[in-house]
């Protein structure tokens, strides 16, 4: 089997998409035989500038059809030019996938392509693409998301997650953690994935706060009691709780709910666990309480989180 790729390149493309070639570049060194063949596109060919200055060849689109058209992303979801639409239409009839990494949507939205379909991007862009585009049904909380042939992912690092998903569906599991493994990547962050972090939202400041939140983080099973977590920082309770307060803007029970609704979260994406075992494992202790937590935290229970995340990874 051989894919060919082509992937879409306009000036001031975002360097990091150039990423998502890489993943099928480990693929065809695990695979039995090359695979995928990756041809740099754009409208005119030559050489097209980066969004760091830098150019980067590539062939002038021509007749040739492509099994996955990609088009890449750029710091400012600029308009697309009326010859990477046009080539985008003519795709969408010929070619197998078409995908959008990052502000690409933005690009597939112009197309028309996205109409009618569930679609994401990166978080920052996500309402603007709704708000221009309301026949899509932007969904600004997703890694990734297929609907469809058509593939968009969130941005930046996500295009890693959304190549990894494909390769994952031409050649199977076992050689997309490969790949992932040695691009040291998770394998893979499932499509349904949120784009945040609870611990890069927490955003402490203190090594101490830091070193408290990555053992809650790390022992979600535990009670996590302000007294057990100011240990781990070396500091009073009392002492404890008004830093991380003054640091966070919340509480350290908040806080460790967030990081236990974050990891049930993962587990559910999954799809390999019960909700019972999800509820122990991430010390909610049982069901009920891990519903009101998730209730609280995205007004959903966790059965619909579930079934979202299911539909979201194909």
């Amino acid at each position: 089997m051989r894919n060919s790729i082509g992937l879409i390149l306009y000036p001031a493309f975002q360097v990091l998409s150039l990423g998502v070639s890489t993943v099928f570049e480990f693929a065809n060194k695990n695979a039995d035989e090359p695979v995928y063949d990756v041809t740099l596109l754009s409208a005119g060919g030559g050489s097209v500038p980066s969004s760091l200055g830098f150019g980067v060849e590539t062939e002038a689109f021509g007749e040739r059809v492509f099994d996955t058209v990609i088009v890449v992303g750029d710091n400012i979801a600029a308009p697309a030019t009326e010859g990477v639409v046009g080539y985008l239409r003519r795709a969408a009839l010929t070619s197998r996938r078409i995908a959008a990494t990052c502000t690409g949507a933005f690009v597939l939205a112009e197309a028309g392509l996205l109409d009618g379909r569930r679609a994401t991007t990166h978080w920052f862009f996500a309402r603007v693409l709704q708000r221009d585009y309301p026949a899509i049904k932007v969904e600004e909380d997703r890694i990734f998301i297929v609907d469809g042939p058509i593939w968009t992912s969130a941005g930046m690092s996500a295009g890693i997650d959304l190549a990894l998903a494909l390769v994952e569906k031409d050649l199977g599991s076992d050689i997309a953690r490969t790949v992932a493994r040695q691009l040291v990547v998770y394998h893979r962050r499932a499509g349904g994935q949120s784009q945040f972090s609870a611990l890069l939202e927490l955003d402490a400041k203190s090594d101490r706060v830091q070193t408290a939140l990555a053992y809650a983080k790390n022992n979600l099973k535990a009670e996590l009691s302000v007294e057990e977590l100011a240990g781990a920082a070396n500091l009073s309770p009392r002492q404890f709780s008004r830093v991380f307060r003054e640091e966070t803007g919340q509480s350290p029970g908040k806080a460790v709910e967030r990081l236990r609704v974050e990891a049930a979260r993962l587990m559910m994406e999954s799809g390999k666990h019960p909700i019972d075992l999800i509820a122990r494992d991430t010390g909610f202790g049982d069901r009920e309480r891990m519903r009101r937590a998730f209730l609280r935290a995205f007004g959903q229970p966790p059965q619909a989180i579930k079934r979202t995340a299911a539909a979201a990874n194909f």
